[in-house]
């Protein structure tokens, strides 16, 4: 099988190394080899997951069948290279969505099952692998095994959240959830500080489906950790109803205030009328979002203090006037940032880190709070930051999730001080009791890792006994000392 050896990065685009990329049209193809490699599916991971420098890289993309839909029991199976986004207009139209999803949906089927993903429901429905019913892995011999969690149940969940060390995800079957629209119906509440932010996630009386809070990491004082919580489930088909029944009147405002597609002047009736029979006909109708490619790299000085500041206070106005519950179409709720395509560009060439951690409810609030004072202080802005509440501990045994809370920075690499203020987190994070998250690391050190995931040495002898000779590594695994000397 032909490669090509070029240079290649994560969604970050740092770092940037030489791989040597093989990409099957199935799985039948893959040549033997005692090199290392690693799977790649859509490239999504930030860091250096998805990379093996001076090795092999299997990209998955091409293997992307949807095998089998059982529509009566929701119940999906597909091959590990596809993605969430060709995924969902097959699923959503018949009534059923994904368990869980991460916020953007062109990531892989084995990428969801690599990194455990996360997503808005978390505190309710755990992470991605709690709904995988089976995957097919190949493992180093080139053998294919099914694994469970009652079958192959060590294997299962070494590779649940394992980042692709176990082996090459092949086919993943996955339970699905109902849906009566392919509406989601959402309510904002702004919240002045942290402590409010907080205790509007922590209420049980606003709690929902799915819920995430937007921070204004660059708010300082009595307003640090300010934001909007924004709260959310599947709209039903009474609610769906009752929207239209609401906005028919030309005497009456819209639901929605803006962010909606259901949501535009009444002037423009003849679009709101055509929406309205296909959703009347049908409530799982969607039309799809055409995205906006970044036609070229950002210069380094658009995201700087002053314009990311400037961005935080009109978007928190702007969010925190939504008062009353209003509808959005999924991808605007689940993927908002999919509207632009390679919107990593705005980032410049340099690249950016992004910075993902979960503290443990018990300290949540005091280390966030240190966190976000420490970012404050250093006028490193972050254009996103955003704050989801956990809940149970990830059963992969590298899972990243814990009960409590994660946040989320974006924080671009202008230069090498960037690095050291990534190390004052992590050193804070640390004494909290917390955890970053591998999907999107790209610099922690051994030392960290083997401090923030005890369960490592369990996942250790699962690995070295499927994988003796280490034949699936990646930048990521070598750069942390993964599958290398003594058990802990």
């Amino acid at each position: 099988m032909p490669t090509l050896t070029k240079p290649l990065s994560g969604w970050g685009r740092y770092p940037i190394q030489t791989c040597e990329l093989e990409r099957p049209e199935r799985y039948a193809d893959l040549r033997p080899t005692t090199d290392t490699l690693i799977a790649r599916g859509q490239g999504r991971s930030y860091g250096d997951a998805a990379l093996n420098e001076n090795g092999r890289v299997i990209l998955t993309e091409r293997i992307d069948r949807m095998l089998a839909l059982d529509l009566k029991q929701g119940i999906l199976k597909a091959e590990a290279g596809v993605t969430l986004a060709n995924i969902l207009p097959v699923i959503v139209k018949q009534g059923w969505f994904l368990p869980v999803t991460p916020g953007t949906k062109f990531v892989s089927l084995g990428g969801c099952v690599a990194a455990d993903v996360h997503g808005k429901n978390h505190h309710h429905d755990g992470s991605f692998g709690d709904h995988v019913l089976a995957i097919d892995l190949i493992l180093a011999d080139g053998s294919h095994t099914t694994c469970s969690a009652t079958e192959n149940a060590d294997i299962f969940w070494a590779t649940v959240g394992g980042m692709g060390l176990t082996g090459i995800i092949s086919e993943v079957t996955l339970k699905l959830i109902p849906i009566q629209t392919s509406k989601v119906m959402v309510t904002h509440r702004a919240a002045s500080n942290i402590d409010q932010l907080f205790k509007l996630l922590q209420d049980p009386t606003l709690d929902d489906q799915y819920s995430v809070a937007w921070i204004d990491c660059l708010a300082s004082g009595e307003k640090l950790g300010r934001g909007i919580a924004m709260f959310g489930h599947h709209a039903t088909k009474e609610e769906l109803g009752a929207n239209f029944s609401k906005t028919a009147n030309p005497s009456q405002p819209p639901l929605d205030r803006g962010g909606a597609d259901l949501a535009l002047p009444l002037s423009r009736g003849s679009w709101r009328g055509f929406v309205a029979k296909h959703l009347n006909e049908n409530p799982l109708y969607f039309k799809p979002k055409r995205t906006h490619k970044l036609p070229f790299n950002f210069p380094s000085w658009v995201l700087n203090h002053l314009s990311i500041n400037l961005f935080n206070k009109l978007y928190y106005y702007k969010e925190s006037s939504k008062k009353a519950p209003f509808l959005s179409d999924y991808d605007s709720y689940f993927y908002p940032l999919d509207a632009i395509g390679e919107w990593n560009k705005m980032y410049g060439k340099r690249g950016f880190v992004q910075y993902q951690c979960v503290i443990p409810e018990a300290t949540a609030l005091a280390g966030l709070t240190a966190l976000l004072k420490e970012l404050s202080a250093s006028r490193r802005s972050s254009f996103l930051a955003i704050l989801k509440r956990l809940g149970a501990e990830g059963k992969g045994l590298l899972s990243f999730p814990l009960p409590g809370y994660t946040l989320t920075l974006d924080l671009p690499i202008r230069d090498k001080g960037l690095f050291s203020l990534l190390d004052k987190l992590d050193h804070i994070l640390l004494q909290y009791g917390g955890r970053v998250y591998l999907a999107k690391d790209a610099r922690i050190s051994p030392e960290s890792f083997r401090t923030m995931y005890p369960r490592y040495g369990e996942w250790l002898r699962i690995k070295q006994k499927i994988d003796p000779a280490n034949r699936f590594s990646s930048s990521l695994s070598r750069r942390l000392n993964i599958a290398k000397g003594e058990i802990q």
